[in-house]
């Protein structure tokens, strides 16, 4: 029971660990219903804090409640590339999102009447948000070993997103996931490819006992 999983299983694991990659670029196409209800499944069986599960999953199947999302996407990139000044021309040339490209589209967000779970949330309220983000990383992984490519965006105002998915009070979307085929995954995370930002080793970011002080 206790056995650790066979050399070929834990490659498997690293692997699709090593090469998730953050799409945005995808070619139509479909995800058969089972496979989809599988990587919900997959989902749903993330750790959450309290066993409070707060994660909620609405399916745009509506193509145009895509496209309204999609323009409040676009109203929040145009004010981020506002606020980011000398690099706003730069930001403006990244592709930040496939919503009418991708297969399907995804909202996950945040359940309402969280304020009754303490377990775990008296000190740290924000581990709803580290669950909900727990399941989007268990799909996303799940996609990846299925060769469906996903995309997480979050550039829109969640408020405005509420209204438009008719969310209660208390409840607030956290992603726009964008899922389907892709011609191919990046070889490196896009944001590194395009010169944007570059990701740093773990070696700056492991410390020993005590803050700045390294291994």
């Amino acid at each position: 029971m206790n056995q650790p999983y066979s050399d070929s299983e834990r490659a498997a694991i690293y692997r699709v660990i090593a090469e998730r990659r953050d799409m945005r670029h995808f070619i139509g196409g479909s995800v058969p219903p089972a496979l989809l209800a599988r990587l919900l499944a997959a989902a749903h069986q993330g750790p959450s804090v309290g066993l409070m599960q707060p994660w909620r999953f609405v399916r745009i199947s509506d193509r145009a409640l895509r496209g309204r999302i999609q323009a409040l996407v676009e109203e929040e990139r145009l004010r981020t590339a506002q606020a980011m000044g000398e690099r706003s021309d730069q930001f403006m040339q990244l592709k930040v999102e496939g919503i009418n490209d991708c297969a399907e589209v995804l909202v996950a967000a945040l359940m309402d009447d969280r304020e009754r779970h303490v377990f775990g949330r008296r000190t740290l309220p924000e581990m709803d948000l580290a669950s909900v983000s727990c399941a989007i990383q268990n799909l996303w992984l799940a996609a990846r070993a299925e060769g469906l490519g996903m995309g997480w965006v979050s550039l829109f105002d969640p408020q405005a997103l509420a209204e438009v998915l008719g969310m209660p009070a208390g409840a607030k979307p956290v992603a726009v996931l964008c899922l389907g085929p892709v011609e191919q995954f990046y070889e490196a995370p896009m944001l590194e490819l395009q010169g944007w930002a570059a990701g740093q080793p773990l070696e700056q970011m492991l410390y020993e006992n005590q803050w700045g002080t390294s291994l």
